[in-house]
């Protein structure tokens, strides 16, 4: 795969996004297609970078984050990066089990409500 290039349907396709999510993600500078008159090829880096970013937002992390992060290999290299990493990754983890606690205490109160509802409808 060193010399594969995809075009941008394919890209869309390969990664399951819509053709607005590819070029909002280049119009930030997530991605830096190469251009051949008006059609834009991804390379082996386009396509790792795509894997990062979309496995960032699928951990819910900020776009801008996620550049960032990504900008961090370019300019310092991979032990920044993974240090970088190791932050947001903490910070993400403390953020996510507080939202879950959240998810569960208002999951218990709902199903409190319900069996309530159904003791006074018995």
């Amino acid at each position: 795969m060193p010399n594969t290039r995809l075009s941008f349907k394919e890209m869309c396709a390969k990664f399951d996004v819509t053709p607005r999510t590819l070029r909002y993600y280049e119009y930030i500078e997530l991605l830096h297609p190469e251009k051949e008159g008006s059609s834009r090829f991804y390379g082996p880096k386009e396509l790792a970078r795509m894997t990062l970013i979309l496995r960032g937002r699928r951990f819910g992390f900020a776009l801008e984050d996620i550049r960032q992060w990504l900008l961090i290999y370019e300019n310092e290299g991979n032990a920044a990066q993974m240090k970088q990493w190791l932050a947001l990754a903490d910070k993400q983890i403390v953020e996510l089990t507080e939202q879950k606690q959240q998810l569960e205490d208002t999951l218990a109160e709902l199903r409190s409500l319900r069996d309530l509802t159904t003791e006074q409808l018995s």
